[in-house]
């Protein structure tokens, strides 16, 4: 069953930059900026005041409302990207035989932090019973499955940055191990909160731009000062080949490799060779069974710190040489998007989907002034027309977390 082939075939998304696929896609190529002023809670003192927010988002257009009442937003991320997704795959199968993979990095962190603060404030003990089921990380995966009746394998993974693309990779290994015929891979975070301000701010983790909004999340450029807090979903769904072609399904592109590893360095820095990001990348290539030059386009992680992109660019030139590096188009959609934590890896993931279907390559935005340490191709401001036929996704999270996906057309 190792061997077994895995088939992507459907997808959803709500990013800062679009609600649904094809939104989210339309204005990744247009080059559109989801970064703005942050609104979510009051800033105040902090020195950060942008975020990538999903915009004007009314979760009772998508979601009953008591579904709405008992979830946090995180969940409603989650809930309505697999409900996109599943739409657009038309799975059906033996609802045991049908798997929710989900990941996120902090879980319901709104709703724990928006209850301590309500606690502090009124002195009152008196808590709604969904208190708890809001907070609890593989709630929203047990929701989807509520919602769908599925009742295959249910997880989730909590591996920070890479949450989202270890969904899909353990996503894929159930179904390689004859558990699953199908798996909903999903990610989703919300963690818009002044606890996490204040925290990745004390980090020197996020950007304090005070200049337009829009430019905040500058990744691998000279300029760029950290990242840009952002929050989402995304979602795929993944079936054996042989299953999918069962069921004549439309096959949007093929997994073909997937790695995770260790630094085994540091809690936050990644370590400075790029040692683990270099391991990474070579496991899934070799799970894919391709060579470096038959990768034809690569999402990096370019979170926009100036430690991380540098130390990545470093990774990739050490697979990929410095010569055939320089000739891989390599983009950070995190530029439009922020952040987006757990739900990145997903969203990221789509993008390179997209690209290998439409042959349109996504623009590293706000990138101006080139950095002597990073010095790829990346793409600058301006999407670009060219074949993919297989492309990498690469999420880098803290605990030295390293995930690498490799998607291609089937």
């Amino acid at each position: 069953m190792a061997s077994e082939r895995i088939a992507i075939t459907g997808m959803g998304a709500v990013t800062p930059i679009g609600m649904g696929v094809a939104a989210y896609w339309e204005n990744l190529i247009s080059g559109k900026s989801g970064t703005g002023k942050l609104t979510r809670f009051d800033p105040g003192e902090l020195p950060v005041k942008i975020a990538a927010e999903v915009k004007d988002f009314e979760p009772t257009d998508f979601l009953p409302k008591k579904l709405v009442r008992t979830t946090d937003v995180f969940m409603q991320y989650a809930l309505i990207a697999a409900e996109e997704a599943i739409k657009n795959s038309g799975v059906k199968a033996d609802p045991s035989r049908i798997g929710v993979v989900l990941g996120t990095a902090l879980g319901g962190i709104a709703t724990m932090a928006r209850t301590q603060e309500e606690m502090t404030r009124s002195g009152s003990i008196r808590l709604s019973p969904h208190t708890v089921p809001k907070m609890l990380g593989n709630v929203a995966a047990a929701q989807i499955a509520i919602a769908h009746g599925f009742q295959g394998p249910s997880l989730t993974v909590s591996t920070a940055c890479s949450a989202g693309a270890d969904a899909v990779g353990v996503g894929s290994m159930l179904i390689k191990s004859g558990q699953a015929d199908a798996v909903v891979a999903v990610g989703a975070e919300s963690i818009l909160t002044g606890l996490m301000a204040a925290g990745l701010a004390s980090a020197r983790a996020l950007s304090t731009y005070d200049g337009d909004e829009s430019k905040a999340s500058r990744p691998f450029d000279l300029n760029r000062d950290g990242f840009v807090m952002g929050e989402g979903g995304g979602a795929v769904v993944l079936e054996s080949l042989d299953f999918a072609k069962r069921r004549d399904a439309e096959i949007q592109a093929e997994l073909l490799g997937y790695a995770n590893c260790s630094d085994a360095y540091h809690v936050t820095a990644p370590e400075p060779n790029g040692r683990g990001e270099i391991h990474c990348i070579q496991k899934a290539l070799n799970q894919a069974g391709l060579l470096p030059g038959q990768i034809h386009y690569i999402n990096a992680h370019g979170t926009a710190t100036k430690i991380g992109d540098a130390i990545e660019t470093k990774a990739l030139k050490a697979v990929f040489g410095e010569e055939g590096a320089g000739r891989i188009p390599v983009s950070s959609t995190k530029g439009a998007t922020g952040h987006l934590m757990g739900a990145g890896g997903l969203t990221e993931l789509i993008a390179c989907i997209q690209a290998v279907r439409e042959g349109i390559i996504p623009p590293t935005i706000n990138y101006e002034t080139p950095d002597p340490e990073c010095d790829l191709d990346y793409v600058p401001n301006t999407s670009r027309k060219q074949e993919v036929k297989a492309a990498m996704s690469n999420s880098f999270g803290f605990g030295g977390q390293n995930a690498s996906l490799i998607v291609g057309r089937y």
